[in-house]
């Protein structure tokens, strides 16, 4: 390895060390120094900070507001849960004592993208329903959720006031179309300038990514879901037995 290489490393983690003893001596709710402050206190460039910054906002103890600060935030409590039955975060976080709410939910009615009709197997021009939902745990949002479903597969009606934004728990409660399983594809990404605004992070950091495809009972895929998480407030598993 050569000097620099070696000198950035050390650098590097000699950022984190310290960025974390900060957080860890701090109460929540605190604030940290402006990004100028700590740069020039801790004796590197903001661009550095802001890099190492990253990895505690992803995880959940800082959080910064746009034109506020940044904050120390440190949860007490984190989702964990294995991903061998299909449930909505709703019921696992119910079943687990989790306090969680959705901020904000917004419904759309669109013409499907190509990609779209290609998944749901809709002819072109057609249109879909996306809901799209934020979900707080401990006044912040954790996790985006994204349904895009055939546009007649979910009626006005029952998008009412009592819909808690879970498709899945709809579905399962109405008992029609019939559901049989999920193929999910997880994957660590960066966040988009949309996931970043939904999640109060900044545009690029990783998150998980779920990206998976309901099948009805007759083979039909009627809902595509994205679920963006924040790694920090989630933890998930899977049972593995060893091969025969």
């Amino acid at each position: 390895m050569s000097k620099s290489r070696s000198k950035q490393k050390t650098l590097s983690q000699r950022l984190h060390d310290e960025l974390a003893e900060m957080i860890n001596a701090a109460e929540p709710g605190d604030q940290l120094p402006t990004e100028p402050e700590l740069a020039s206190q801790l004796g590197v460039s903001r661009a550095t900070l802001r890099e190492a910054m990253r990895t505690f906002e992803t995880q959940g103890f800082l959080l910064r507001r746009q034109g506020v600060g940044t904050f120390v935030v440190r949860p007490s409590q984190v989702l964990e849960t294995g991903l061998e039955v299909l449930e909505s975060l709703d019921t696992i976080a119910a079943r687990k004592d989790m306090q969680v709410s959705p901020q904000q939910e917004n419904l759309e009615r669109r013409k499907a993208t190509d990609e779209e009709c290609s998944i749901l197997a809709l002819p072109p021009g057609c249109e879909v329903v996306s809901i799209s939902r934020v979900i707080n745990s401990e006044e912040r949002p954790v996790a985006y959720l994204v349904d895009i479903l055939p546009e007649d597969l979910i009626s006005p009606e029952e998008i009412d006031d009592d819909f808690t934004g879970s498709v899945l728990d709809l579905l399962i409660e109405r008992g029609r179309p019939q559901l049989v399983n999920s193929h999910c594809e997880i994957a660590a990404v960066a966040a988009d300038s949309t996931i970043s605004r939904a999640l109060q992070i900044q545009r690029g950091d990783a998150i998980l990514k779920f990206s998976s495809r309901l099948f009805s009972i007759d083979g039909d895929v009627i809902d595509c879901t994205f679920s963006y998480f924040l790694p920090g407030y989630f933890r998930f598993h899977v049972v593995r037995e060893l091969a025969s």
